[in-house]
C-alpha cells in the first residue's frame, strides 16, 4: 500500500496509472455523489461497471457523460427488499462475474421512519438492504474479489443494539440510529471477511470523510453548518486547525482504493479512511470527524457474528458461507 496517499488523495490518484480493462465492479448509489464519482472513475480506467440506484432517471442523468458501453444501471430500492432480491436475481441469471462490489449507497439522519419491509429506515437500508444484496450476490464474485462497505467516522456515534434494532424500546435520535447503522455496516465487513476468505475474497470498510452532498438532505436547515461550529471549537480547543470539506473525488477515494489497488491481505476484516487502515481508537475518544480511527466495538467479531444472526433472522434468509 502507498505511503503517498492522504486526506488530499483523489480518484484520479488512486487510478493514475492503473489499467482496470477486463474488470467489472458494482457500485450501489449510483445517482448522485460518491456513487457517481466511484463509477465515473472506474469506467474511466477500463472497467465494466453495473450502477445501482432507486431513481433510474437520476442516474441515467447523473452519468450521463460516462461512457455507455462500460457502464450498466439497474433499479435497486434498498428500503424494499423485494426490489433487492429481484435486483440480485437479475444479475445472478446473467451469472455475470465481480472483482468487486461497493456498497456505496445510503441515508444519513433522516427522522423515524420505516422501510417497506417495517425496519427502522436507516439500519434497514444502509445495512438490511446492503446484507441481502452482498451476500445474494456473492457468488459472482471472483475468487481474490473484495467487498466495500462505505461506512463513517459517525459509526463512533453508537455500537448497535442487537436487542432493539428497531428503536421499540430506546429514544430515536437521527445520529445515533445514522451511528449504530454505520457501524452495522463495519461489522458486517467482518463478518463478511470471515466467511469468505478462504476463496480469497477479503471485505472491508471505508469512510469517505467529511463531504458535501446529498446524503445531508434529511437535516434540517441550518444543521450543517451548526454541527460544523460546533467541530471547528472542538478543534480550536484542542490547538487543531478547522474542519474542511473534502471533494467529491476525495471522498470517493478510499473506497476506489480498497476495491483495486490496496493489498488485500492488509485490508482484509478492517476499516480505512484516507486510503489507509485505520488504527483502533478509545471508545471515550472525540466524537469529531477530523480525528481518524475506528472503535473497538465496530471490529469484534463476537459481535459481528451476533449481528449476522440478528440480521438473518430480521431478513428471514441464511446466508451460509460458500
Amino acid at each position: 500500500m502507498s505511503n503517498f496517499f492522504n486526506a488530499q488523495t483523489t480518484t484520479d490518484d488512486v487510478l493514475s496509472g492503473v489499467s482496470l480493462d477486463g474488470k467489472r465492479y458494482l457500485v450501489t448509489g449510483a445517482s448522485a455523489g460518491l456513487g457517481v464519482e466511484t463509477v465515473r472513475a472506474l469506467v474511466a480506467h477500463g472497467a465494466q461497471v453495473v450502477g445501482t440506484a432507486r431513481d433510474l432517471a437520476k442516474a441515467r442523468d447523473a452519468t450521463r457523460l460516462i461512457d455507455p458501453a462500460l457502464l450498466r444501471l439497474e433499479t435497486l430500492d434498498l428500503a424494499d427488499l423485494a426490489s433487492v432480491r429481484e435486483c440480485a436475481d437479475r444479475l445472478l441469471a446473467e451469472n455475470l462475474s465481480f472483482d468487486a462490489l461497493i456498497a456505496n449507497a445510503g441515508v444519513m439522519a433522516t427522522p423515524l421512519g420505516y422501510t417497506k419491509d417495517g425496519f427502522e429506515t436507516q439500519f434497514g437500508t444502509n445495512h438490511l438492504g446492503h446484507f441481502v444484496l452482498v451476500n445474494r450476490l456473492m457468488p459472482l464474485v471472483k475468487r481474490g474479489g473484495r467487498v466495500i462497505m462505505l461506512s463513517s467516522a459517525g459509526h463512533r456515534y453508537g455500537d448497535v443494539d442487537l436487542d432493539d434494532p428497531n428503536f421499540e424500546r430506546s429514544d430515536y435520535t437521527p445520529f445515533g440510529a445514522y451511528g449504530r447503522s454505520k457501524t452495522a455496516n463495519i461489522l458486517f465487513a467482518v463478518a463478511l471477511d470471515a466467511r469468505h476468505r478462504t476463496r480469497g475474497i477479503r471485505a472491508m470498510a471505508v469512510h469517505p470523510g467529511g463531504i458535501a452532498t446529498e446524503l445531508a438532505r434529511h437535516m434540517p436547515e441550518g444543521a450543517i453548518e451548526a454541527m460544523i461550529e460546533g467541530i471547528n471549537q472542538q478543534e480550536a480547543d484542542a490547538g487543531r486547525p478547522p474542519f474542511a470539506f473534502k471533494s467529491i473525488p476525495q471522498g470517493a477515494a478510499s473506497a476506489v482504493w480498497a476495491a483495486t489497488i490496496a493489498d488485500p491481505e492488509a485490508i482484509g476484516g478492517r476499516y480505512g479512511e484516507n486510503c489507509s487502515v485505520s488504527a483502533i481508537v478509545p471508545d471515550d475518544a472525540p466524537l469529531g470527524i477530523t480525528i481518524p480511527g475506528v472503535r473497538a466495538y465496530a471490529l469484534d467479531p463476537a459481535r459481528a457474528e451476533a449481528l449476522w444472526h440478528l440480521s438473518e433472522s430480521m431478513v428471514g434468509e441464511i446466508f451460509p458461507a460458500r
